[in-house]
């Protein structure tokens, strides 16, 4: 592809000419999921109405969590950094849901839908991004023979820890989005009902990667947002590393086929959604784009992600200090010891927030495994809660972190 002439691809004549014909006509896309449909735990609760429909309630409940102003400090790909051009995860589920609501917009379906999803799909990360994932999915199934993942985490914050009555619909984007394994289409698979989902989620946790990797969303719009948490972060990382010098400012990707900046790849992989995609009951990206997507994600792999400046930090501290809060924070569960940081800040806190949406004489939070528990206090933390945390429970330890500030040299 000639980059310099196909800098912003524009939509096809042809596509274009069908959506304005369609929406001239009033077609409603027959693929795309009505609020009318939405499933949920307790059927008489939170009912589609005029003033408030299914999903319009669920992204309220999800932008009024506690957890959802945490997304604000938590690490997106570069930690410890005094530094606010660099992408937190608050702002990156905000890109994800604009990228997704156009998608959606130009293929006809529920941009509520699609925006409740992409709000709430990475409640459940940990701090200090993927690195924290992965030290805490070891921890866990050291103790318990249980993978922690942060998609079935998110679930698991909106369906069983704060018990929010969100949609299936909902749940299932979010547990489905996997935005690290691409495919070239994408097509939704049916879902019975939450009996399956359970299932699902389930063996996730005790099979692990080879039972997330199967996961395809039950909805068109669940796609969208799949794929668009990709286009949302494979431009921002690059650009995020130059911000961050880990990569020079005159530093050149070797494919440039999606476009030599954050916004040109943001529109081209839109542009060719629609254009493979649309009046189909599935996603597809053309062969040329999917080659390109991936190979531009393998390319962040070694030049970002596993850049030694990234990830040297990652395994000879902040993984040492993961493992001493976890067995601190364990021991106090199993001895309750009630006035741990663990009952103060994270279990009456959750008892708290429930109390503002039903009786809680009944609570049976504690009656979950320990190191569940653990894990979901550890979840939730930002990055300078996980860092002061650790500063007060261990003030000898060899374990510190120091943040490099806006006037480093």
């Amino acid at each position: 592809m000639n980059t310099a002439k196909f800098r912003y691809r524009q939509l096809d004549e042809e596509i274009e000419k069908r959506i304005l014909a369609d929406r001239r006509q009033n077609r409603v896309n027959p693929n795309r999921f009505s609020d009318a449909d939405a499933v949920r735990r307790n059927p008489n609760r939170d009912k589609n109405t005029t003033l408030r429909p299914s999903f319009c309630r669920d992204i309220e409940k999800i932008l009024y969590l506690p957890l959802y102003s945490r997304y604000s400090d938590k690490t997106q790909v570069f930690s410890l950094m005094n530094n606010d051009d660099i992408t937190r995860r608050g702002l990156h589920v905000q890109l994800v849901s604009r990228i997704a609501r156009n998608i959606g917009r130009l293929l006809g379906l529920n941009e509520e839908l699609i925006e409740a999803i992409a709000l709430g799909h990475d409640l459940g990360h940990t701090p200090f991004g993927h690195a924290g994932e992965r030290f805490l999915d070891e921890l866990l199934y050291n103790e318990c023979g249980r993978h922690f993942f942060h998609n079935i985490q998110s679930v698991r914050v909106l369906d069983r820890i704060y018990n929010r009555n969100i949609s299936l619909q909902v749940l299932d984007g979010i547990a489905c989005h996997n935005g690290e394994f691409e495919l070239e289409k994408y097509k939704p698979t049916k879902l019975e009902g939450f009996e399956e989902f359970d299932k699902k989620t389930e063996e996730c946790c005790v099979s692990g990667k080879p039972a997330i990797d199967k996961l395809v969303p039950s909805t068109l719009e669940g796609c969208v947002v799949r794929i668009s948490d990709i286009i949302a972060y494979i431009g921002r990382d690059r650009q995020d590393a130059v911000t961050a010098e880990v990569l020079d400012k005159d530093f050149k990707f070797s494919d440039d086929k999606l476009g030599n900046s954050n916004a040109e790849i943001i529109n081209n992989l839109i542009v060719d959604i629609v254009n493979n995609s649309y009046g189909k009951d599935y996603l597809k990206l053309s062969p040329e784009a999917y080659e390109a997507l991936s190979r531009s994600k393998a390319e962040n792999g070694e030049m970002i992600y596993s850049n030694a400046q990234v990830d040297s930090v990652y395994k000879t501290t902040v993984k040492p200090m993961f493992a001493e809060l976890y067995y601190r924070l364990r021991d106090d569960l199993i001895n309750k010891n009630t006035d741990s940081v663990i009952y103060r800040h994270h279990i009456e806190h959750v008892k708290n927030s429930c109390r503002y949406y039903g009786d809680v004489s009944d609570f049976s939070y504690l009656k979950e495994r320990p190191d569940e528990i653990v894990a979901d206090f550890i979840s939730s933390m930002t990055d300078d809660y996980f860092v002061q945390l650790h500063e007060h429970m261990f003030p000898e330890s060899s374990n510190k972190l120091k943040y490099k500030s806006y006037f480093s040299t």
